[in-house]
C-alpha cells in the first residue's frame, strides 16, 4: 500500500521527466506495431491484426500528446534535438508512424481519418526534409557526421510511407491524376535519397573503423528502407494510373522494385552476423533500448513488402517468405515489449528507492 502511494505521488514528476527526455524516434513503436498489424491483416490473421491496431489506437495519440507537451514545456530540448545532425532525422518516425497508422485506419474503412493523417504526414515531411538537410549542411561537423549513429535512412522510410498510404487514397480523390504524379515523385525522391545515404553508409561501415558500440539496432533501417521502397514500388505497380506518361514508367518501376527487394534481402544475413559478433564474440550485454523498435519495424516491413511484391509480380513463392517474416516480426515485437516493461519496472523501483 505504501509503495503504491509512493508511486502515485511520484507519477507527475516522473511523467514530466519522461516527456522532457522523450526520444525523437519513439514513434518507431507505432511504426513497428502498425506494420505487423498490416502484415497479419493481409495474411488473414485478423485477431492479431486487430490486437495490434488497438495498441496503436492508444500509443499513437499518447506519443503525439507527449510530443506536443514537450514542445510547449520543454521547447529548448526539442529544438536542440531538431538542430542536432545526429538526431534530427529520427523525427521522420513521426511521418512514417502517421502513414502506417493511416493505412491501419483505411483498411478498416476510416478513409477520412487516413487522409487527415496523410496530409499531416506530408506537412511534417516537408518541414523535416528541409530542416534536416539544412542542419546537415550548415551545422554538421566531423563529430556528428556518423551516418551509422544518425539513423539518416529513416528519412527514406518516412518518404516511402507517404507513397504507400497515398496510393491507397489516390483512386478516391477528385484530382486523381495529381495524386498519382505526386506519389510517383515521392517514390523517386525516396530512391534518390536511398542512393545518397547508402553510399555514405557503406563507406562508413566498410572502409572506416567500426567497433561493437557502433553496431546499434538502428542499423537494420538500411534493410527496412529498402523493404519499404519495395512495398511502395509494388503499391504503384498494383494501382492503375490513368496517365499514359506514368504507365510508360512501369518497366522502370518493376525493375527498381525487384532490385530494392533483392538488396534488402542481401543485408539480412550480414546484419545478423553483426549482431552475433557484437553480443556473442565481443560479449556486449543485450539490454533494452528504444532503438530496438527500429529493428522490429524492418522485419514487419520486409514481410509486408514480400507479400505485396508476390502479388505485383505474380510470384507466389514470396508468400512463404512473407508469412515466415511476419511471425519473426511478431516474436521480435513481443521480446522488445517485454524488455520495455522490465525497463520501466526497474526505473520505477529505482525512483522509489531513491525517494
Amino acid at each position: 500500500m505504501i509503495m503504491r502511494l509512493a508511486r502515485l505521488k511520484q507519477a507527475p514528476a516522473r511523467a514530466a521527466r519522461e516527456i522532457a527526455r522523450l526520444n525523437p524516434g519513439g514513434f518507431a513503436f507505432v511504426m513497428a506495431t502498425g506494420i505487423i498489424s498490416n502484415a497479419f491483416f493481409f495474411e488473414d490473421h485478423h485477431a492479431i491484426a486487430e490486437a495490434m491496431f488497438v495498441v496503436n489506437l492508444v500509443a499513437f495519440p499518447l506519443l503525439l500528446a507527449a510530443t506536443a507537451i514537450r514542445a510547449l514545456r520543454f521547447g529548448g530540448r526539442l529544438w536542440r534535438d531538431l538542430t542536432d545532425p545526429s538526431v534530427v532525422f529520427s523525427f521522420f518516425t513521426i511521418v512514417a508512424a502517421s502513414d502506417v497508422f493511416g493505412v491501419q485506419l483505411d483498411l478498416r474503412g476510416h478513409g477520412e481519418a487516413a487522409l487527415a493523417l496523410w496530409v499531416f504526414a506530408l506537412i511534417a515531411w516537408l518541414v523535416l526534409t528541409y530542416l534536416g538537410f539544412g542542419v546537415l549542411a550548415i551545422s554538421n561537423t566531423a563529430q556528428h557526421a556518423n551516418i551509422i549513429h544518425g539513423g539518416w535512412l529513416i528519412a527514406i522510410v518516412g518518404t516511402q510511407s507517404l507513397v504507400i498510404l497515398g496510393t491507397r487514397l489516390a483512386p478516391q480523390m477528385p484530382d486523381a491524376e495529381v495524386w498519382f504524379v505526386l506519389v510517383h515523385m515521392l517514390w523517386g525522391i525516396g530512391l534518390a535519397l536511398y542512393g545518397i545515404f547508402i553510399t555514405l553508409f557503406a563507406q562508413r561501415l566498410f572502409f572506416s573503423g567500426v567497433d561493437a558500440q557502433d553496431l546499434h539496432p538502428i542499423l537494420w533501417v538500411v534493410m527496412g528502407a529498402a523493404a519499404i521502397s519495395t512495398n511502395a514500388g509494388a503499391a504503384l505497380i498494383l494501382t492503375d494510373s490513368p496517365m499514359p506518361f506514368l504507365q510508360a514508367l512501369r518497366p522502370f518501376v518493376d525493375g527498381a522494385t525487384l532490385t530494392m527487394w533483392a538488396w534488402g534481402t542481401w543485408w539480412i544475413p550480414l546484419l545478423i552476423l553483426f549482431g552475433l559478433w557484437k553480443h556473442g564474440v565481443r560479449r556486449v550485454p543485450l539490454s533494452y533500448t528504444p532503438l530496438f523498435w527500429s529493428l522490429v519495424f524492418p522485419f514487419g516491413m520486409y514481410a509486408a513488402a514480400s507479400l505485396r511484391l508476390s502479388v505485383a509480380a505474380s510470384f507466389p513463392p514470396l508468400r512463404l517468405i512473407s508469412s515466415t517474416m511476419a511471425w519473426v516480426a511478431l516474436a521480435a515485437w513481443g521480446l522488445t515489449a517485454a524488455g520495455l516493461l522490465l525497463h520501466w519496472r526497474r526505473e520505477t523501483g529505482a525512483t522509489i528507492a531513491a525517494a
